[in-house]
């Protein structure tokens, strides 16, 4: 799990430290990808945006500190949306994937 504080620079991002542990997975997810391919290991990354959880309420208050607007989609994403995804990696369905980062965040990254 990361963050799209992995993917670009999110301003409120708690600090440098946790920017780049979020950056560092995504190089840790090719690399490991890469070399463990051989015996079908795959492995991804997933990137949230703004989630309903309780880290990010504490963080940024229960309204995601009024990024709402912000977001295309003009929401949070429920915990459950993110988990879906998740599962879907860890099944026989995405077989063919991997060493990929999956961004999850409603198009917050994409402007």
């Amino acid at each position: 799990m990361s963050s799209t504080a992995g993917m670009v620079s999110i301003v409120g991002s708690p600090n440098v430290a946790y920017v780049g542990s979020k950056f560092a997975s995504r190089g840790m997810t090719k690399h490991v990808a890469v070399q463990y391919g051989p015996d079908n290991i795959r492995v991804n990354s997933v990137h949230p945006g703004y989630i309903k959880t309780p880290m990010m309420a504490a963080a940024s208050g229960a309204d995601g500190g009024g990024i709402v607007p912000s977001i295309p989609l003009r929401r949070m994403a429920e915990p459950e949306e993110v988990s879906k995804l998740v599962l879907f990696l860890a099944s026989d369905d995405s077989s063919y994937i991997s060493g990929m980062e999956h961004v999850i965040d409603a198009g917050l990254t994409a402007q």
